[in-house]
């Protein structure tokens, strides 16, 4: 692996390199053996990179590395070491993608790191909760039930992601259609009633009169509004990239209607369920909290979280911290109130995401089941309401005389 560096020299300069190393510790002992003191030391991550464009071209799918977590559990329990099991596994993967990673795994564990360590060198691939997990099992010496418990929580998180997806599919597909229809008619149904209608001297409906003046300035002003989308389109995804732009981006996710309940106890059951298997395996509190803010999707969630690390570390507890938020909500509050009292914080954190799990559930099905006949309503609405338009002009000829 390359890294690049920045150090001061035997003479007290600053200087700056890169270099090539089986790990970072590794290449800092490089740097002190040269007579360097590092003050930044990273992998280097070049602009554009084959790596970066295999990862784009054969992205790493939450199946396989729930399929190769618990195929790794059952290796290791047959007896098997750790390192002819990743090579069993590397043979056995697909995906150029994870086979490349698995290939650096497996260099960094002979070169004598543990394995919480060498995954945790892709945290696009493992997140950084996961890696820490695994620590936690190759100290206690439980990889495999530790690696199980991943697998179980990592398709509980697809399952709740399908149901957002299932849930948004319908009206975004609906919601397209819509539009493809209602351009069919005014770009081609209505100019042909136009002249038909101009022909025999009948006046046209408003709502007509209004979308083909729509139709005339998009026909004549095309390029400016194609130009206008594409710049509108470019700026939100470069405000989205910022860090308030993903906040707000985030928070306002959390207010939608409908579907934002489903994503904020989403995002609940998320942490909850982060927080219990991370207290689980013996890590405290103070430990777990940032790991658990770090592995947050939602940066709105994340800082509520990080209000209640602070009151945390000035001796508040959890809860109360938590009670002052809106978006944790007064039965996980009470939940973790009860948790701390009892010092069963994990069992109570795993039953409040079973709870929420099952709400979101009923929600998701309640959800679908409303939105698939309001979303036709709508276009029946629209569609119906055009129709009418050129159906009463046709009706009003039999009133004119010619």
């Amino acid at each position: 692996m390359v890294y690049q560096y920045v150090a001061y020299n035997e003479e007290g300069k600053v200087i700056k390199g890169r270099l090539s190393a089986a790990s970072e510790a590794a290449a800092a002992d490089l740097l002190s053996y040269a007579g360097y003191e590092a003050i930044n030391l990273k992998r280097f991550v070049p602009f554009f990179s084959w790596d970066k464009l295999l990862a784009q071209l054969f992205p790493v799918k939450l199946a396989e590395i729930i399929f190769s977590y618990r195929n790794l559990a059952l290796l290791l329990e047959s007896g098997i070491d750790i390192v002819t099991s990743l090579e069993l596994l590397q043979d056995q993967t697909s995906n150029r993608t994870l086979k490349k990673v698995w290939a650096e795994v497996l260099s960094d564990l002979r070169g004598g790191n543990q394995l919480s360590a060498a995954l945790g060198r892709h945290p696009e691939i493992f997140p950084p909760a996961y890696c820490r997990l695994l620590g936690v099992g190759e100290q206690s010496g439980d990889l495999e039930t530790i690696l199980r418990q991943i697998a179980d929580y990592m398709e509980k998180e697809i399952d709740a992601n399908k149901k957002i997806k299932s849930a948004l599919t319908y009206p975004v597909i609906t919601a397209v259609v819509t539009v493809v229809v209602i351009g069919v008619l005014v770009t081609v149904v209505l100019p042909t009633f136009s002249t038909l209608y101009n022909s025999l001297g009948v006046e046209l409906p408003p709502l007509v009169k209004l979308l083909l003046t729509v139709n005339s300035k998009l026909k004549s002003y095309w390029v400016h509004l194609l130009l206008g989308v594409f710049i509108a389109i470019g700026s939100a995804y470069i405000y989205l990239r910022t860090p308030e732009g993903r906040y707000k981006r985030d928070k306002l996710l959390l207010k939608l209607p409908l579907v934002g309940r489903v994503i904020h106890l989403n995002g609940l059951i998320r942490c909850c369920r982060s927080m219990s298997l991370l207290l689980k395996a013996g890590l405290p509190l103070t430990e777990v909290m940032p790991i658990v803010i770090q592995s947050t999707g939602n940066r709105a969630m994340a800082e509520a979280l990080t209000d209640v690390q602070q009151g945390m570390v000035k001796g508040e507890g959890l809860s109360q911290p938590m009670a002052k938020n809106k978006l944790f909500l007064p039965m996980m509050v009470q939940m973790v109130r009860v948790g701390e009292e009892t010092g069963n914080l994990d069992t109570t954190l795993l039953a409040v995401a079973r709870s929420y799990e099952a709400g979101v559930e009923d929600r998701t099905r309640s959800l679908i089941t409303l939105i698939q006949p309001t979303m036709t309503i709508i276009i029946g609405l629209i569609i119906g309401l055009i129709a009418l338009s050129l159906s009463s002009a046709m009706y009003s000829m039999y009133g004119q005389d010619f």
